[in-house]
């Protein structure tokens, strides 16, 4: 492991960036070299940069990343961590632990706590460090605290990162950090931008497998609508349960009761039980989040927020989690599903939220 420090940041590498693109890293990003595209038949590495690297979602996330389970089994990759200053000396240990795995796809590791390098040439990105929400604090509050972090973190994806980059929002309120992030990030699509909801839909999923006693595998095409809270929607529609609706399995009480209540305060519930938030859950989210938009969903309905292009009514712009299909690494909201009395009503619940929060972040806009 090397500690160097540069321009008052620090950065942590064991396998830096090789060749020209990494004398370009920032001061302190040594040289060491990095496994050329070829071997055994693998692809070039990809640039993958993780925000919060040291916290918990992080350090289960990067397991997920360096075994292939998000990009595929042949593709390697590179880790670009960003950690803030005092958690700096936490990430020296998780990539301590990373080395020490001695993972066949990991051809590069950087921890740092400047964006800039962690996004240098980033071919994807998860916004997963925020600050935790706490005891005493509201929705507002929360938004009010995490938007400057996403602010500058925008920035640095619009001057570093590569321009085809995919970025997920997995820190809280992700839905208006990504709306945030992206609106600071102006020479990057907006479409490139996401928010997880993908933790909502497997949560939905897996009390839909609960109930019916089959394996998760078995539930397909639930989907969510709107923000990364308590008024999101699970919409079980068009859902299907080994092959049969599920609104032909599950009666409308169950579905509009115990069920969309159980979704929307698990993670409540999580935090009562275990003394702490979601973490393996999210990150195992997050994973799926980026396979699908990755490697393609194959077919299967999946949840992703994205800022919206006027879908189903939805304001323009708005981070809002649609149903959509993953091909040939694009998103593609599905647009033409029928909208009931009850899914409007929650669909319109979500909007009025979310836009209440892009007004109390409107001057991080740049509007």
């Amino acid at each position: 492991m090397i500690l160097r420090e540069g321009n008052n940041r620090k950065v942590l590498s064991s396998h830096p960036i090789a060749g020209e693109r990494g004398r370009h890293m920032g001061r302190g990003a040594e040289k060491i070299a990095v496994t050329a595209a070829g071997d055994n038949g693998k692809k070039k590495p990809i640039r993958v940069a993780v925000t919060g690297a040291a916290g918990n979602i992080g350090y289960a996330l990067l397991w997920r990343i360096a075994s292939g389970d998000c990009f595929g089994t042949n593709q390697p990759v590179i880790l670009q961590l960003l950690e803030i200053p005092p958690g700096m000396q936490r990430l020296d240990g998780v990539i301590m632990e990373l080395k020490d795995s001695a993972f066949s796809l990991v051809h590069g590791i950087v921890g740092t706590d400047d964006p800039n390098i962690a996004f240098k040439d980033a071919d994807a990105i998860f916004l997963v460090g925020s600050r935790p929400r706490t005891k005493d604090m509201d929705r507002a509050d929360l938004v009010a605290a995490n938007g400057p972090i996403f602010v500058g973190q925008g920035r640095a994806i619009d001057e570093m990162a590569s321009p085809d980059v995919k970025v997920i929002t997995v820190g809280n309120p992700c839905n208006t950090n990504a709306l945030i992030a992206s609106a600071n990030a102006p020479s990057i699509p907006s479409r490139q931008f996401s928010a997880m909801t993908r933790l909502d839909q497997n949560r939905a999923v897996g009390q839909m497998a609960e109930h019916a006693g089959v394996p998760a595998s078995k539930i397909c095409d639930v989907f969510i609508w709107g923000n990364h809270a308590n008024t999101m929607y699970p919409d079980p529609r068009f859902a299907t349960v080994d092959g049969k609706m599920a609104t032909e399995i599950f009666d409308r009480e169950w579905l509009q009761g115990p069920f969309l209540d159980t979704v929307a305060t698990r993670g409540k519930a999580i935090i009562v039980a275990r003394g702490a938030s979601s973490a393996a859950s999210a990150a195992s989210a997050a994973t799926d989040h980026m396979r699908d938009w990755w490697q393609g969903s194959n077919g299967r309905i999946v949840s992703m927020a994205l800022p919206s292009e006027g879908w189903y009514g939805v304001p323009e712009g708005l981070v809002f989690s649609f149903p959509c299909r993953c091909e040939n690494g694009d998103v593609i909201v599905v647009e033409d599903l029928p909208v009931d009395s009850f899914a409007q009503s929650k669909i319109d619940e979500n909007v009025a939220v979310l836009l209440e929060e892009r007004d109390a972040v409107s001057e991080l806009l740049g509007n």
